[in-house]
């Protein structure tokens, strides 16, 4: 089952993330980084919600957050010398 939120239902979990779970987005991000290697989106939330008994829409909102934010990190600099 596929869950896609609009943005800004998306943006109101994400704020609201905090406040109900008790922890912020760098120790879900943490945890998600130290789970299992699942490459899914889909399985990655099913894994969070289960760990972490978090409602479905949490869970998908901070897997797709976490991938967002890792998407977008930037590109290190070549080192000079290098192209």
């Amino acid at each position: 089952m596929s869950v896609t939120h609009s943005p800004e239902i998306h943006a109101k979990l994400i704020e609201r993330i905090p406040v109900v779970t008790g922890r912020g987005l760098h120790e879900w991000f943490d945890a998600l980084d130290k789970g299992p290697g699942l490459v899914r989106c889909q399985d990655r939330s099913n894994w969070l919600a289960d760990e972490y008994d978090l409602p479905q829409w949490y869970a998908q909102a901070l897997v797709t957050e976490y991938d967002r934010r890792r998407r977008n990190r930037s590109i290190p600099a070549p080192r000079p010398g290098r192209v």
